[in-house]
């Protein structure tokens, strides 16, 4: 029997047919995958979606791949602990200078007036300057280990350079150029820990981040009483300049080691990884974000930040939060109104931040295993508000000291809302460098005022500065409930669709 498909003529029909066929499928299977819904109202994408034909199984069955996986993070945990070092360093540097406060900072440099707030003030402009571009860049060049460790060696060498001010001027340009270099660890931490941890695991591992800032209270108070008790006056030179010395020099030593033990991005990692363990964790963050990886402009990643109105509602909260939690800035000031010396407050200084590191921990992981983030932000902050409440209204030494304690568990909130900000704003990776940067710039504007909510005229009660606190404090819990509804109104807009895993809704 004659068939036309078997005559010659009839080749390039089928040719076409087949080629048609396989475009048809390949164009059907692209728009699976970038399916998304959209809402008019707020000019936003919902959460997108992975079918389980998306992705080829990367290991013959769950059990094998849950091995190589333990092993993974393992590895993964142990190069990332040194992030909560670093951070410990980078706050020390930071605000060691309420430290030398303490013991002639002030009177040596002969400072006036607001000038100690502006120098307390200045640094965070160079954060502002440089957080955002700094973050494009790490995105662009996937290496962490070599750009953060530089970084990080020149803000110890500058901190070393701020105890050889003279004067005003000196401290003023040496803490600008200090926020400059510093800007770039934060955000890029963040960037870092979303390149290889799920949704499910970043609260946790941004806790240990986190709790690098509180351990710099609690030990940072322990190292500065003991240089500022061995050291003073050592060959001529004060007790405060050491304090800078010492812990710059401090900071150099541990990014030297930080530019060998570091990772780099998955996909620029090598070395310290088997192929399988690499290649499961590149497809883990496929899985999980659903997005095409491939090389992209900066800008624009960071146009598609500017224009998400989640970013904006982030950095507004984290810029109320950081009003709301300004007073550990001011710690050892606070403290010292209880009545004791420079070197015992430093020391009694420590234990309210060893207990919101317990919190910190605590909160976190809980707030990880429930996938829930608003209620646990609202809650440390409620503690924190009685601690204000408390603070504003004695001075009685030992109430007040338990005041401290509860003011502390406001971090608890914040390694939160860190988490929480990593997983809302998640795709393309160069979106998500660029908006983990805008976002923390909200907290570095609020950063730029908070000095002078402080002033020393409103000592030693400070009520004006806590009844500051307090009002902060009710706006980011109002803000957390409203971001939370506009994530909420998001999910309810996705189409039902056969998901890989649980966590590809905003988490609330």
């Amino acid at each position: 029997m004659y068939n036309p498909l078997h005559s010659e003529r009839s080749v390039p029909k089928i040719c076409i047919l087949l080629f048609l066929h396989n475009f048809s499928n390949s164009l059907i299977n692209r728009m699976a995958q970038s399916a998304v819904a959209f809402n008019p109202a707020y000019g936003e994408t919902a959460p997108l979606l992975a079918l389980e034909s998306d992705y080829e199984p990367l290991f013959e069955d769950i059990e094998e791949r849950a091995k190589v996986e333990r092993s993974l993070l393992k590895k993964l945990d142990r190069r990332m602990y040194l992030l909560g070092v670093i951070y410990i360093l980078n706050y020390i540097d930071r605000q060691n200078i309420a430290v030398a406060r303490l013991r002639g900072f002030e009177e040596d440099l002969k400072l006036e007036g607001s000038q100690y707030a502006s120098c307390l003030a200045i640094v965070y402009v160079g954060y502002l300057l440089t957080q955002v571009p700094s973050n494009m860049y790490l995105e662009h060049i996937g290496r962490p280990s070599i750009y953060l460790s530089s970084c990080m060696i020149l803000w110890g060498f500058i901190s070393m350079l701020t105890g050889a001010a003279r004067g005003f001027y000196d401290a003023l340009i040496a803490r600008f150029c200090l926020g400059f270099v510093e800007a770039a660890f934060f955000p890029g931490a963040l960037l870092l820990i979303s390149k290889w941890y799920k949704r499910d695991e970043i609260g946790q591992r941004t806790a240990y981040l986190a709790n690098g800032l509180l351990i710099a209270n609690a030990a940072g108070s322990l190292l500065a009483s003991g240089i500022l008790g061995i050291m003073d006056n050592a060959h001529g030179i004060a007790a405060w300049r050491w304090l800078f010395f010492v812990e710059g020099a401090l900071t150099i030593s541990v990014a030297i080691c930080a530019m060998y033990i570091l990772p780099d991005f998955p996909k620029t990692s090598s070395g310290w990884l088997s192929s399988a363990e690499h290649s499961l964790a590149i497809r883990r963050i496929q899985e999980e974000y659903t997005v095409d990886d491939s090389p992209e402009h900066p800008f624009n990643g960071l146009l598609l930040a500017l224009s998400d109105r989640k970013v904006w509602l982030l950095a507004i909260i984290l810029g109320l939060h950081t009003f709301s939690s300004s007073f550990h800035i001011y710690f050892p000031t606070l403290v010292q109104t209880i009545g004791y010396d420079p070197i015992a407050t430093l020391l009694i200084s420590t234990p309210p931040w060893l207990t919101a590191i317990v919190a910190v921990i605590v909160i976190s992981r809980h707030s990880d295993e429930k996938s829930e983030r608003c209620w646990h932000i609202t809650c440390s902050m409620g503690i924190a508000l009685i601690g204000y409440l408390v603070a504003i209204s004695t001075m009685n030494p030992v109430v007040r000291y338990i005041s401290f304690f509860l003011m502390t568990q406001i971090h608890a909130g914040y390694v939160c809302f860190m988490a929480w900000a990593s997983t809302s704003v998640s795709d393309p990776p160069s979106k998500r460098a660029s908006a983990l940067a805008l976002i923390n710039t909200g907290g570095i504007l609020a950063s730029i005022f908070v000095p002078y909510v402080w002033p020393s005229s409103w000592g030693p009660d400070y009520s004006k500065s806590f009844g500051i606190c307090i009002f902060a404090n009710i706006l980011t819990i109002t803000a957390c409930c409203v971001f939370r509804g506009h994530l909420a109104s998001l999910n309810a807009l996705t189409t039902p669709r056969v998901l890989v895993g649980k966590q590809y809704q905003y988490q609330l």
